[in-house]
């Protein structure tokens, strides 16, 4: 997923408490699954940067 970082850094990709692992938490439908998972230069159209500083800025 160039340009657009891996899950590790998505802020989508969660840690669930049940299954003690993390997940991404977006619906995402089958035809977007397909691609990323079959095209390494597929990027995905749902991530969304973990930055908490983008946050701090804004409010400065």
């Amino acid at each position: 997923m160039a340009g657009y970082g891996d899950c590790d850094t998505c802020s989508n990709f969660v840690y669930d408490d049940e299954s003690e692992c993390y997940e991404c938490m977006v619906s995402m439908d089958e035809d977007d699954y397909g691609r990323l998972m079959v095209d390494s230069r597929f990027q995905c159209p749902y991530y969304s940067e973990d930055n908490e500083y983008a946050i701090v800025r804004k409010q400065n």
